[in-house]
């Protein structure tokens, strides 16, 4: 069976805090985060911009969060004000937000894996099976 994987990867400048954290990262601080999501599928689609099915996912879809948050994206925001309750504001939980809202405008046969960066060192990747 084919298999095509698609991978992408961005970059977003936001401020957070970690609630309740005891060190400086409990005070607000902020980060340009890197995200990379890779989608894989057996089957091409068409998408929101191209009627054809020809990709695994459109690039514009995969890279809503590169968008200015008043656009509907992360950029330039708060994360503790934007994400919804239930999402803390590390990396792990940042991953798992963006998955969770990529995945609802995806084909379900899509696998998804997102990872998120805040320093050059250090990632946090998310999947679900």
């Amino acid at each position: 069976m084919p298999k095509w994987t698609v991978t992408t990867e961005f970059t977003f400048n936001a401020a957070h805090w970690i609630r309740d954290y005891d060190g400086p990262c409990g005070r607000m601080h902020g980060h340009t985060y890197t995200v990379r999501i890779s989608a894989i599928t057996s089957q091409l689609h068409a998408s929101e911009f191209c009627p054809h099915p020809v990709m695994v996912a459109d690039f514009r879809t995969l890279k809503w969060a590169k968008k200015d948050v008043l656009k509907g994206g992360l950029d330039h925001c708060v994360l503790n004000e934007v994400l919804p309750e239930g999402y803390e504001t590390t990396a792990e939980m940042i991953a798992k937000y963006i998955y969770d809202k990529t995945k609802k405008d995806l084909p379900a046969e899509i696998k998804l894996k997102v990872a998120v960066s805040e320093t050059p060192n250090s990632w946090a990747e998310y999947e679900d099976d």
